[in-house]
């Protein structure tokens, strides 16, 4: 294998690397699968960059690859905090419940409604106190304990 066919497959798994990530960005709003495909594009250019290098036989890309691993890590840092930051505000992953983050006189943009969280009324039995028989007239259609584990 020569080295140009070598630079062609590089450059395309740096491509396809950067794509996938790019479509994940835009496809996903799980904020924690958004932040993965940020990296993910980081390492596309990264391998394109080192794939560049090595066909040039010179270290610039690959010193500027040792910048992008510095960099996304400082990233992953500094983005994983403002996660755990923003899912103890509003306990949830989903960017469009943070559109009251907007500055000031911005509308909101939505490009999907926000389901409405559903909860289910449940009876629960009550447990009389200790030493109180319990009373006989309740309804006897309602299930309020099991008779067997």
């Amino acid at each position: 294998m020569n080295e140009r066919e070598l630079l062609d497959g590089y450059l395309l798994l740096g491509g396809l690397l950067f794509a996938i990530g790019l479509v994940g960005f835009l496809v996903r709003r799980n904020l924690i699968v958004m932040f993965l495909c940020a990296e993910m594009m980081l390492q596309g250019v990264a391998v394109s960059l080192v794939a560049w290098s090595r066909f040039r036989h010179n270290w610039d890309g690959q010193s500027m690859v040792l910048f992008i691993i510095a960099i996304a890590a400082c990233e992953a840092a500094v983005g994983l905090a403002l996660i755990l930051a923003l899912f103890q505000r509003s306990r949830t992953l989903d960017v469009a419940y943070w559109q009251d983050l907007r500055e000031p006189g911005q509308s909101r943009r939505v490009d999907r409604g926000v389901p409405e969280e559903r909860r289910e009324e449940r009876i629960w039995p009550r447990l009389t106190p200790a030493g109180v028989m319990p009373r006989e007239d309740q309804d006897k259609n309602k299930e309020t304990h099991r008779a067997r584990v």
